[in-house]
């Protein structure tokens, strides 16, 4: 058989603690940064996506307004387009018959009664 090995020494024991304990601050203090520099990169991601959110619905806002104004404009445009089209059919209305629909009654109560109207 084997013979066990010696145990180590009080010296030995010691300086293998140590080793072990500086090991540990290490690997926490590997740790600790690997956190802090997580915890840093999220920060700034979510802070340029924040910043890009606020770029992209400024852009879109000023969209919507050009292009609400683009159909103001261009409903206006076709409002008064319609309205000269009326005023000109009204002239035409006008010089066709000499008269306003009000001056012609009498011609209008002769049309519509036709035998029943008195004159």
């Amino acid at each position: 058989m084997t013979e066990p090995a010696a145990p180590p020494s009080d010296a030995e024991t010691v300086a293998a603690l140590r080793r072990v304990k500086a090991a540990e601050a290490e690997w926490g203090e590997r740790l600790r940064a690997a956190r802090e520099g997580a915890a840093g990169a999220e920060r700034r991601a979510h802070d340029e996506a924040e910043a890009t959110l606020k770029a992209v619905v400024a852009e879109a806002t000023a969209e919507r307004a050009r292009h609400l104004e683009e159909g103001r404009a261009a409903l206006a445009h076709e409002i008064e387009a319609v309205r000269l089209e009326g005023e000109r059919e009204a002239e035409a209305v006008r010089r066709e018959k000499g008269k306003r629909p009000a001056d012609r009654a009498d011609e209008v109560l002769r049309t519509v009664l036709g035998p029943y109207s008195h004159d």
